[in-house]
């Protein structure tokens, strides 16, 4: 082996072991920004060792190194780019987007790899294996988080989209996958068989996710990042890398067990989820269930009165907030009365928002301190002593139809608000959440509806709150 070899193999043990310990700073919000700057460093010192045995062993033409060059610089500026100015009502489809490309790009060096080989020509197991499953897995991440990303951005239908002949035609594609998988693995090199591979498991992508409804968003994201995972390490036994085999092996790893704890959140199996029809999208239809919604409606006034003298006060995040930009004005509020000796604390549902860990990321860009971000264990553990909950934007994860039987999200484990001293629900209708369902914590004679958007309501409440703390 080469100095030069050498070097790189030790340049890429190093990036692994950033991979590892970026992912282990990830496990709490308090370390895990630093955690993704460690992860990123193990990927520049992987890309950087990569161009070096290119250029070692003379395998990239002029051409071919000016299009490394171009594709590098394209996607470093459009990802620093898109990265620092996404809305964080976005975040959610820019994380499926890039575990489409994820997918997409592990399905595509497995494509050119095996199309390299000489047609007719006999191949290894070793090598056709790999191939196999990286277009499989790929293929399917690709066009399934396509269309995670189109119904994540309003762009397709958050409702589970069904078809006479579904199940029979998810049979025929899967048997397609397996028949080309055989022949691609067990036969010779034959392009059409590689082909076939790719389009259906492309098809079975987009098969799989449609039916899946916007309640489960969430838990497929993050079984898409676990598929990422899982092609782009196939695709570093392809071509016999290191950095992407543990890469790939620790992302998919780690977004397997998120996927299974997503679901155990939600009371529900992966496969169940997978199965599809739960969840109907954001509903403009207040009549959703037979439950009777009497509600009572409040003012910024009355909910400053009650903050202002209450010793414990819980925000309770949803997608309401992120959608309207609240998370800067929930901070100041927060502040507000933490200076005033009032104990604040924020309840964080596992799949509040539209993806693993949103409400922790919202509430993180505003630095909140991470010892007052209370997940759903420790969160129910103090409801009992809250004096005022405030719920803002909120919907399914706060609804204690959850609690009895015959509903959509019956046996999901919930926030229990409705267990506070008082509520306060902010929200701009009565709409239903993504479950489609009415929520019956709504009607409950402790809490009080304040009819706003949740940046201009919360704004409301601080100027009303500040006039009782300086009486």
């Amino acid at each position: 082996m080469s100095l030069l070899m050498t070097i790189v193999s030790l340049m890429y043990l190093i990036s692994a072991a950033c991979y590892v310990i970026g992912l282990h700073m990830m496990r709490t919000p308090k370390t895990a920004r630093n955690g993704n700057r460690v992860s990123a460093v193990g990927m520049i010192i992987a890309v950087i060792m990569t161009f070096l045995i290119a250029l070692h062993q003379n395998e990239a033409t002029m051409t071919g190194s000016l299009i490394l060059v171009v594709g590098l610089v394209l996607g470093l500026g459009y990802g620093t780019i898109r990265a620092r100015t996404v809305e964080m009502t976005d975040m959610p489809q820019l994380v499926s987007l890039f575990n489409a490309v994820g997918g997409g790009a592990a399905a595509a060096i497995g494509t050119f790899d095996y199309l390299s080989m000489a047609a007719g020509s006999h191949l290894h197991f070793a090598f056709s294996f790999p191939v196999a499953l990286d277009l499989v897995i790929g293929g399917i991440t690709f066009s399934g988080s396509l269309i995670a990303t189109g119904k994540l951005a309003g762009k397709i239908s958050g409702k589970p989209i069904t078809f006479p002949g579904a199940k029979l035609l998810n049979a025929v594609v899967v048997i397609v996958i397996l028949v080309s998988v055989v022949l691609t693995i067990g036969f010779a090199a034959n392009s059409w068989w590689l082909i076939l591979t790719l389009c259906a498991s492309l098809v079975f992508g987009i098969l799989m996710t449609i039916p899946i409804g916007g309640a489960d968003m969430p838990v497929v994201v993050s079984l898409l990042n676990a598929f990422t995972g899982l092609a782009v390490s196939m695709a570093g036994f392809v071509i016999d890398n290191q950095a992407l085999i543990i890469a790939g092996a620790l992302v998919g790893a780690a977004g397997t067990i998120l996927t299974l704890q997503m679901a155990a959140a939600m009371n529900r199996s992966v496969m169940n989820i997978i199965a599809g029809g739960f969840g109907t999208g954001d509903s403009n239809s207040a009549a959703a269930d037979d439950i009777p919604v009497n509600v009572k409606e409040t003012t910024a006034d009355d909910v400053g009165v009650q903050l202002a003298y209450a010793n414990n006060v819980m925000i309770v995040p949803g997608y309401g907030l992120a959608a309207a930009q609240a998370q800067h004005e929930v901070a100041e509020l927060a502040k507000l009365l933490t200076d005033h000796d009032i104990n604040v604390n924020y309840a964080i549902h596992p799949v509040a928002g539209r993806m693993p860990g949103h409400m922790n990321v919202l509430l993180a860009e505003v630095n909140v301190p991470y010892d007052q971000m209370k997940q759903l264990e420790e969160a129910n553990s103090m409801f009992e002593n809250t004096d005022v909950s405030l719920v803002i934007g909120a919907n399914d994860v706060t609804n204690p139809a959850a609690r009895r039987k015959g509903t959509a999200i019956t046996g999901m484990p919930i926030l229990d608000v409705d267990k506070s001293k008082s509520v306060v629900v902010i929200k701009r209708s009565m709409s239903t959440g993504y479950a489609g369902i009415q929520n019956e914590l709504f009607s409950d004679d402790k809490t009080h509806m304040l009819f706003s958007d949740a940046k201009k309501g919360i704004q409301e409440i601080i100027a009303s709150t500040k006039e009782y703390l300086d009486e």
